[in-house]
């Protein structure tokens, strides 16, 4: 090889090295690209009808498919995910189905599109949403069911109460408080599986002790529509001494079906899940007992089985979450539920 030669080849080899260099910094300071991990604005965040949480700089990006932003259970949800996206950098994005089953099935479908690393779901249809569940899980995404239970083996872990023990919990309450059997209505929300489950443990405590079932209405999960059925429940039964609401819109809309009719003098109320206005009337006396969540904690823990997860960690199949019975004696201690 001559001298010539050989100096040709170094300054070939010099050029090369400069041209990469150039190109690393550039890239750098253009950013990732998509495939070295850049993600775009998810669905999620960048549409009407939805709410987005994401906090950036984590490695990790965890979609949250939720049922309404209406019910203050929904929303300390969302917060006590959140919390620990932001303890943890990870990101965090939330869709609001405006309870459409549908829009949790196409929720569910886009996350898995856009590559998110895994899935909270607060389902409302708990068998339909079963096929998007296992997409999910074909696709390497695993899912996390909160509060509805969802029967297949492509949920990855559940997390939540045990809605049909609770329900007994509270007829049992009932039944305590109120010393001899007397007609009962309901105010449930038919199209939710777990509320179903919360109607039927309360039916078989409170049916077994004697009380009558006067009637069932259903609110469907939906504020205004509680509301128009417990009227006609109030209306309807005009002996009834006691009315149970098997979640938060059912029980905000009965209590103010009986304010509006000025029943709260022959009709006592439980239910599931306080707000202002029903902390309001237990103030009052006529709302006797509470169903109370942990409504941060389930947030909190789906959050962290999620990113545990999404790391290829184990994680318990189920992570059960308590409940307390809120009465007019201890409501005190359960107020920073209400605070904002």
């Amino acid at each position: 090889m001559t001298k010539m030669v050989r100096q040709l080849l170094v300054l070939l080899a010099a050029l090369s090295l400069f041209t990469a260099a150039c190109d690393s910094g550039a890239r750098q300071a253009a950013g990732p690209t998509e495939d070295e991990g850049a993600t775009e604005p998810s669905e999620a965040t960048a549409t009407e009808g939805t709410e987005g949480g994401a906090t950036g700089g984590g490695d990790l990006s965890v979609g949250l498919i939720t049922i309404n932003l209406q019910a203050r259970f929904f929303n300390q949800v969302n917060e006590g995910a959140q919390t620990v996206a932001d303890e943890t950098g990870h990101e965090l994005d939330v869709f609001n189905a405006n309870n459409d089953p549908v829009a949790q099935n196409d929720a569910m479908e886009n996350f898995v599109a856009q590559d998110k690393d895994a899935i909270i779901v607060l389902a409302i249809d708990t068998q339909g949403i079963v096929p998007a569940i296992e997409a999910a899980d074909d696709a390497g995404v695993p899912v996390v069911a909160v509060d509805a239970i969802v029967e297949s083996d492509a949920v990855a872990t559940q997390v939540g109460t045990d809605n049909e023990e609770a329900g007994r919990q509270i007829g049992e309450f009932l039944v305590e408080q109120a010393g001899e059997p007397a007609p009962v209505g309901v105010v449930g929300a038919l199209n939710s599986t777990i509320q179903n489950v919360r109607q039927k443990g309360f039916e078989d405590v409170v049916t077994e002790a004697g009380f009558e079932i006067a009637n069932v209405v259903d609110g469907r999960n939906i504020q205004e529509e509680a509301l128009a059925a417990s009227e006609n429940l109030l209306t309807g039964n005009p002996n009834m001494a006691y009315a149970y609401a098997t979640g938060e819109p059912a029980l905000v809309g009965l209590v103010s079906a009986v304010q509006s009719q000025g029943a709260q003098d022959r009709v006592q109320v439980v239910g599931w899940d306080l707000t202002e206005s029903v902390a309001d009337a237990m103030r009052e006396g006529w709302v006797i007992g509470v169903v109370q969540q942990s409504t941060f904690e389930f947030g909190e823990e789906g959050m962290r089985a999620a990113i545990s997860l999404a790391k290829g960690e184990q994680v318990d199949e189920e992570i059960p979450i308590d409940v307390s019975i809120v009465t007019p004696d201890n409501l005190e201690d359960f107020e920073f539920y209400l605070e904002d």
